[in-house]
């Protein structure tokens, strides 16, 4: 089993946005995105792509395996995995709170389905991620054969509008930084830009959340859902049979394998939390 491990000193995180690619990445990222079903490029991927000989090569053996059934249903077991986690916890509910503040039906609907569009695609994401360490790392993916195709994906919701840090008022740009000291992360995800778009929901949210990070039993909670991952990541068929040396040698192009394995050790390390995280929104606004 992969050890969960967060990188010490913190290595340099470089992503590529998506207005930024262009010709051959451009394109990856559409198949990326079309592959797992997501309508956003998550960090962790635009972090990959700044090695574009790793990630091509990486996303050349992930993509026939994303279209499978047994991606999807990968997918749905740790989505479900990291909710029934975050039962545990009690996540008190909020929608009394927000109504009372003002806010109408429209605008509750408008943060379920902002959130809808991370719980589903931040599984995928962390498969990969997974995947990717367990490989740079030497462990052989040595699951085998072709799985069923699963239907081709529609991308669940839309492109996410994100309160970036230079658009953010002082009361925002506070809370982003009391997140990043929290989560020990030199950066704000995509998840919470997103759902900063309501600042006073996500004001409220967070003071809930961070709570229960700071408690004893949001560790283990989390360890679990990094041991779930990893299993079910290397279940999936290695259709195409990348081995480590391949990746390694992929990465070797582009940079010090070590600093590139840094970065996919970050992300393997903050997603189970972010997933944990995400769970724990969405059940304050829909109880279980």
């Amino acid at each position: 089993m992969l050890a969960r491990l967060k990188p010490s000193p913190l290595p340099p995180i470089r992503p590529v946005p998506e207005r930024a690619a262009t010709g051959e990445l451009a394109e990856i990222y559409e198949r990326t995105k079309s592959g797992l079903g997501v309508p956003w490029m998550g960090v962790v991927a635009m972090a990959f792509a700044r090695y574009p000989s790793f990630y091509k090569t990486f996303w050349q053996a992930l993509e026939p395996v994303a279209a499978t059934e047994a991606c999807a249903t990968a997918c749905q077991d740790l989505r479900n995995f990291a909710e029934m986690q975050v039962g545990s916890f009690s996540p008190p509910p909020i929608k009394a709170r927000l109504e009372d503040a003002g806010y109408d039906a429209v605008e509750l609907e408008q943060i379920i389905a902002c959130n809808e569009v991370f719980s589903a695609g931040n599984m995928p994401y962390l498969l990969m991620a997974s995947l990717a360490r367990t490989l740079l790392e030497g462990q052989v993916w040595t699951a085998q054969g072709e799985a069923a195709p699963r239907p081709a994906l529609t991308a669940v919701g839309e492109h996410p509008v994100l309160m970036e840090a230079h658009h953010a008022s002082p009361d925002t740009a506070a809370l982003y930084a009391d997140l990043r000291e929290t989560l020990g992360l030199p950066f704000v995800n995509t998840d919470y830009r997103a759902f900063a778009r309501w600042p006073s929901y996500f004001a409220a949210a967070w003071g809930d959340l961070k709570h229960v990070i700071q408690s004893g039993g949001y560790e283990p909670a989390v360890q679990d859902i990094h041991e779930r991952a990893v299993e079910l990541a290397l279940g999936l068929p290695n259709a195409t049979g990348l081995t480590p040396d391949a990746l390694k040698a992929a990465a070797a192009q582009d940079a010090d394998p070590n600093e590139v394995l840094a970065v996919v050790r970050l992300f393997q390390w903050l997603l189970p939390g972010l997933a944990f995280n995400v769970a724990f929104l969405r059940a304050q606004l829909v109880p279980a």
